[in-house]
C-alpha cells in the first residue's frame, strides 16, 4: 500500500471513532473513555510516523511544501498536547466532551488540508514506486511507534 493510501486509511479509522464518540450520551462515560483511548493511540501513532518518516520524505521530494510540513508539525504538537490531557482526564469531567470536540475539529481541519491541498502535490512529486516503498516503511514503523502521547518526542520542540 502506498504511503498516502496508508495515511488516508488512518484518517478514516479516526473519523469512524469520532463519529462513534459523537453518538454517545453524557451518561456513557465508560464508552467515551474507551473511544477516547482508541483515538489517543491511533493519533499518537499516526502523528509519529508522519513526523518521523512521511514529512521528511515529502519535504525532500516536494521542497515547495516546506510551509505545509512546518504547519503540520505545529498542528501535531497541539493535538499531542490535547491527547495527553485527555489521557489524564476522567471521562466524567465536564470538560472531557468539550476537549474531545475541539480535538475532533482540529484533526478534521488538518486532515482536510492534507488530503485536499497537500497529498496531490506529494503524490505527483514522489511517484508510485517511492510512495509504495515509503508505505512499507510507515507500516513497519507503526509497530514501533509510541502509543502514549506523553512519550512522543515532538519535532515542534526540537
Amino acid at each position: 500500500m502506498d504511503a498516502i493510501v496508508l495515511l488516508r486509511e488512518d484518517h478514516k479509522t479516526v473519523e469512524k471513532l469520532f463519529k462513534r464518540f459523537e453518538k454517545t450520551d453524557d451518561e456513557e462515560t465508560g464508552e467515551r473513555r474507551r473511544i477516547a483511548d482508541e483515538v489517543i493511540e491511533e493519533l499518537t501513532v499516526h502523528a509519529w510516523i508522519e513526523e518521523q518518516y512521511f514529512y521528511p520524505a515529502a519535504r525532500e521530494a516536494a521542497p515547495d511544501t516546506k510551509d505545509h510540513v512546518l504547519e503540520s508539525i505545529e498542528e501535531h504538537h497541539a493535538v499531542v498536547w490535547m491527547l495527553s490531557e485527555l489521557k489524564a482526564m476522567d471521562a466524567a469531567d465536564e470538560r472531557f466532551k468539550a476537549k474531545m470536540t475541539v480535538l475532533m475539529e482540529q484533526v478534521r481541519h488538518h486532515v482536510e488540508e492534507e488530503e485536499q491541498d497537500w497529498f496531490p502535490d506529494v503524490r505527483k512529486a514522489m511517484g508510485r514506486n517511492r510512495l509504495l516503498d515509503l508505505g512499507s516503511q510507515l507500516a513497519e514503523a507503526k509497530q514501533q511507534a509510541p502509543r502514549d502521547p506523553l512519550k512522543v518526542p515532538s519535532a515542534a520542540s526540537e
